[in-house]
């Protein structure tokens, strides 16, 4: 499966780079280097990229080159990547209405469309097979999963509708707390971690076969979902605290060995302010120096206006560097293991504060690079790249199946 799988992905590597795919015996495709040619011959999952959402702000191809975005059909071949789960983002400002839920129907659509219009390229991915065998036909798999749970509107109907269209993760919360879960950026905790309907849904997620993602939920709420959840949950784009002392957003030490002992993954986000205290420190500083702006001018006023430009002029952005995800990466192996672990990259939900090393879905072999520069054998980047988040994928389906 791997290698007529390589063969397809490498021709049309050839074809935009011009280089040719024949090689010795055991050797790498001529033209690729060894970290190419891991990256093309195992499954490259991203726990979330957020093209669905950027479509329909503004609508391009991504079955072709695009200009701009992190993310198109080119690079994601140049990448190897296989397998990246298409963020259905609702934002925190739709909670608690219709709206929320029609957008999450409309994002869906555009995943169909995008597989639609190109039969060749793409493909919806229903389940860890379905990923297999179409990584086996050279096709890019387009799984799902929901970010913030809203759309749910707390009717576990919704939660089954959701799932017959493919949704196959669902973060429970996102920027503010909703009706299942509070979430790491409110400050008012409503629930103190999951309301009595989160905790319902966990168990029904569990039931339904979909994973339980614990990225942007609070601490209290993380622990919650933990303990009730019967299956390995996720952490589909979050990253690491000790890197980023404070910032609840990323996971502390003891959550992940609870995650570890919970047989979960935590999917490293490449955000700079994910991955490094400085630049989540110019962040913080930015919003804070904006709050005191508007505090004694007004949210219309030309100094709030002119701020944002003027503050990246006077401290230029401190870009996190593959290293930095590189140490993260190693934090957890170190700490639960190589099996607890992968990639959450949020390309296309970052905006601009990528990585150097790491801009956009052409970037997974300097990731490999850097693996094997640290020791990484090829059978543990293979975990890291995807058979990770395929096991667990795997187990809450397996859960389900008895339930």
């Amino acid at each position: 499966m791997k290698h007529a799988f390589l063969l397809g992905t490498v021709t049309a590597l050839a074809l935009l780079t011009g280089c040719q795919s024949t090689s010795a015996p055991g050797q790498p495709p001529k033209g690729l280097s060894t970290a190419q040619d891991i990256a093309q011959r195992y499954i490259i999952v991203d726990g979330h990229i957020d093209v669905p959402y950027r479509v329909h702000n503004k609508w391009v191809d991504v079955t072709k080159a695009t200009e701009g975005g992190d993310f198109d059909y080119p690079r994601a071949v140049s990448g190897g990547l296989n397998a990246p789960f298409m963020s259905i983002y609702v934002p925190a400002s739709l909670d608690d209405s219709d709206e929320s839920t029609q957008l999450a129907h409309m994002l869906i659509d555009n995943v169909e469309a995008i597989t639609a219009r190109a039969p060749d390229k793409f493909a919806i991915a229903m389940s860890p097979q379905d990923v297999r065998e179409q990584f086996a036909k050279g096709l890019i798999s387009l799984p799902m999963g929901m970010e913030n749970g809203s759309p749910i509107q707390g009717d576990l109907k919704n939660l089954e509708i959701f799932q017959q269209r493919g949704i196959r993760y669902i973060t429970l919360a996102h920027s503010r707390a909703n009706h299942i879960s509070d979430s790491s950026y409110d400050i008012r905790r409503k629930w103190h971690g999951l309301s009595p309907f989160g905790k319902e849904l966990v168990t029904a997620m569990n039931n339904i076969g979909v994973m339980v993602d614990i990225s942007h939920v609070s601490d209290d709420a993380f622990y919650q979902a933990i303990d009730i959840s019967k299956a390995p949950v996720i952490a589909s784009h979050s990253s690491l605290r000790t890197f980023t002392p404070g910032f609840e957003r990323n996971m502390t030490d003891d959550m992940l060995v609870k995650l570890g002992e919970n047989g979960g993954v935590v999917m490293i986000n490449f955000g700079s302010g994910f991955v490094t205290k400085e630049a989540r420190m110019w962040s913080d500083n930015r919003t804070k120096q904006r709050n005191a702006l508007i505090k004694e001018f007004g949210a219309d006023s030309e100094e709030v206006a002119n701020f944002a430009d003027n503050y990246s002029k006077e401290n230029p952005y401190p870009y996190s560097t593959l290293a930095d995800v590189l140490d993260h990466i190693d934090h957890v192996v170190g700490l639960i293991g190589i099996d607890h672990v992968g990639i959450g990259s949020d390309y296309d939900g970052v905006g601009d504060s990528l990585p150097i090393g790491l801009k956009d879905v052409s970037s997974y072999p300097s990731l490999v690079q850097g693996l094997l520069d640290r020791g990484y054998s090829e059978t543990d980047i293979a975990k890291l790249l995807g058979e990770n988040l395929l096991r667990v994928w795997t187990e809450v389906e397996a859960y389900a199946s008895t339930h």
